[in-house]
Order: C-alpha cells, then sequence, then structure tokens
C-alpha cells in the first residue's frame, strides 16, 4: 500500500458496470522523502477506484495491482488502483 494525495477527478461517459457506485479520482503517489522534508507528492499520476469520498487534497492509502480488487472477490473490476482508506494525519517516526 502506498500513500497518495487526491489531485483530481476522472469523468467517463459512460462508466463499465461494474465501476457504478463509486468513482475514479487522480492521485498522486508521497515518496517517504517527500513526506519526511514537508514537500509535495513526489510520484507518478495513477487513477485510483474511490468508494470512501476522498476528497480534493485528502491523503489516502492506495493498494494496486492484483490486491485492487481484492475487497470485491468473487466479483470482478477492472481496477489497477483502490482507494483502501483516508489517511487523517501521518506520523513519521524514526527507530534509533
Amino acid at each position: 500500500m502506498r500513500i497518495a494525495r487526491v489531485m483530481g477527478t476522472v469523468t467517463l461517459s459512460r462508466p463499465h458496470p461494474a465501476l457504478v457506485g463509486g468513482r475514479l479520482v487522480i492521485a498522486v503517489p508521497i515518496s517517504l522523502r517527500a513526506l519526511e522534508m514537508g514537500r509535495d507528492p513526489d510520484g507518478e499520476d495513477v487513477v485510483v477506484y474511490d468508494e470512501l469520498g476522498a476528497g480534493h487534497e485528502s491523503c489516502i492509502g492506495v493498494s494496486e495491482g492484483r490486491e485492487a480488487a481484492m475487497p470485491f472477490h468473487p466479483e470482478k473490476k477492472p481496477l489497477d488502483a483502490y482507494c483502501a482508506c483516508i489517511l487523517d494525519q501521518i506520523q513519521l517516526r524514526h527507530s534509533p
């Protein structure tokens, strides 16, 4: 799972029937270095299926690949990335 920030939405003129009930958002992954330095997201944009209602600029946990479709098993959804959670805050701790 990666942490990403929601930057926008995707509008479909005709969605796949399996995607009804959710929406697609554009999210940019945030590296550990960017989190530590308080910088903007520095990853490559990804389209994420969201059923939780993440708002613009929200930090989310993103599952990708096969794991993105697992919450819907046995139903099949054509997904590459899934919004698994909305993060309220992020705390970084360094091990000594």
